[in-house]
């Protein structure tokens, strides 16, 4: 792998990236300006940061030359490192509010990755342009940088298209168009049309203000869950905004391939789609079942309504909060458990192993106990009535266990640090699945501040790997890859030299 062409690459992204600073620097002056006091100090992180953010990317791309031929692990090099050194720069303006390292880049990886899990404790300390920055993270990070990839990467001369792929789900899938660029256009406009709903309807329907409107559809389309109030969505009290955010945290689980598909060609698609039809009902089925389980002897609505509302933010990775679901018993924790490992659709803005991934292995499954009553019988596995050759489908088992033994590990690994059993492995599963919260200290309410600083290094690689899936990430630190490192190739450092 040449480094020097993964980090023009990246450069080049972190030039772009460095734009996203105007919103929350805009917001900070207009703040100090409607404030009368002529106090415009708020304004400074956001500024530095976009300063330093694109001299650096700049610097990154010196000596860059269109039109090379990327190897597969240079496109994985530069959809990971993207990732990760983006999350850094990310990280200025937590640092320049004086957060330790630890923290700042926990809650910006935790943005990036649209993760969801805050180490903030008094939220009062800081000022509304600093929530609308997380918010902006998570809303880069769900779905914006996907298409960032697709879009940029071929103006560089790179397969854009192979890119796509290495963030995205292997499993199969319809997608848009045969054109990248085309895709990526499509994709945008379906994200970006999903986040102007929300705030309508938001303000429209709930009546909640421009700035909490727009905050909570950034975190809502990008299954982030980041909220500028520390008791998440249960602080505003808004019975109508919980019906609106179930219903986009569900569509921001679904494959956006499908939803396009289904909206401008075939509207049907959604229901013939295994995986949408798995996602919705186990969404449905434990929703109702909770319901019941608070209800009592008789369903309500308001139980209807948290049942409902927690299962859709779990499922899909965004990591809201009606109620604290920490009172709620051992029962329905459990089922949000359940919930929290079926994850959202491949192809979504959803973090974790993939629903479609979950499917298939259920069906191996079942085919290998029938396969014990019936040895010689053809069984094969499909999806969308098509065979799912045996490779797709080792990959498919290899990477949820890969999911699992990385839960277990790192729930492990922080238990031995001296973290409580229940709150070591459900921040395990909340960060390495992208979902946020998860119970006792790290639960709904709570807050990650008060893990020692290991432990949030730690969770904030687990967070890092886990939105890459894993493969991508380990692939990177085999032996076949690090043998091979170097700064560039031999012959174009000859080419330099013969221009210069």
């Amino acid at each position: 792998m040449r480094i020097s062409r993964v980090l023009g690459v990246i450069g080049k992204l972190v030039c772009l990236f460095s734009f996203g600073f105007s919103a929350p620097l805009l917001l900070s002056l207009w703040d100090g300006w409607k404030s009368g006091t002529g106090n415009y100090a708020e304004a400074i992180p956001f500024g530095a940061a976009f300063a330093i953010t694109w001299v650096c990317g700049w610097a990154m791309t010196l000596g860059f030359k269109k039109g090379l031929q990327f190897q597969r692990s240079e496109a994985l090099g530069v959809v990971a490192g993207s990732w990760f050194i983006i999350a850094h720069f990310a990280a200025i303006p937590y640092l320049w509010e004086g957060m330790s390292f630890a923290n700042a880049i926990f809650e910006s990886m935790s943005g990036f990755t649209s993760t969801g899990a805050t180490i903030l404790i008094d939220f009062d300390a800081h000022n509304r342009a600093f929530f609308l920055w997380r918010s902006i993270t998570q809303w880069i990070g769900g779905l914006g940088i996907i298409a960032l990839f697709v879009v940029i990467l071929p103006q560089l001369g790179i397969a854009g298209r192979q890119l796509f792929f290495a963030e995205s789900s292997e499993s199969p899938n319809e997608i848009i168009s045969a054109r990248v660029k085309e895709s990526a256009r499509k994709l945008w406009i379906l994200y970006l049309s999903l986040t102007i709903g929300v705030v309508v309807m938001l303000m429209a329907v709930s009546g909640w203000s421009v700035y909490d409107s727009v905050c909570h559809a950034l975190t809502t389309v990008s299954a982030g869950g980041f909220s500028p109030n520390p008791l998440s969505i249960a602080g505003y009290e808004s019975p109508s905004a919980e019906w609106i955010l179930t219903f986009f945290m569900l569509l921001a689980g679904v494959s956006f391939p499908l939803i396009w598909v289904s909206i401008y060609r075939r509207p049907l698609d959604c229901l013939r789609d295994g995986e949408f039809r798995f996602y919705f009902l186990a969404w449905g089925s434990t929703a109702l079942i909770m319901a019941f389980i608070l209800s009592g002897n008789e369903l309500t609505l308001e139980n209807l309504r948290h049942g409902l509302f927690q299962c859709a933010s779990l499922i899909s990775s965004t990591g809201y909060a009606s109620h604290d679901y920490n009172l709620w018993g051992s029962g329905p924790k459990a089922l949000l458990l359940l919930i929290m490992l079926v994850g959202g659709c491949a192809g979504s803005a959803a973090g974790g192993a993939k629903a479609i991934r979950n499917l298939l292995v259920l069906k191996f499954l079942g085919r290998e106990i029938k396969r014990v009553l019936h040895p010689r019988a053809i069984l094969p596995v499909k999806h969308k009535g098509k065979e799912i050759p045996d490779p797709i489908l080792r990959a498919m088992i290899s990477l949820v266990l890969l999911y699992l033994l990385g839960y277990f590990l790192i729930g492990c690994i922080l238990t031995m640090m001296g973290i409580p059993t229940e709150t070591a492995f459900s921040a395990a599963l909340g960060c390495l699945g992208n979902i946020g919260p998860g119970f006792g200290e790290v639960g709904p309410m709570g807050s990650y501040g008060n893990l020692p600083d290991a432990a949030k290094l730690l969770l904030t690689f687990a967070m890092w790997i886990g939105r890459m899936e894993l493969v991508a990430v380990l692939a990177l630190f085999h032996m076949d890859v690090l043998r091979r490192l170097r700064w560039s190739d031999e012959r174009e450092k000859a080419s330099n030299d013969n221009v210069a």
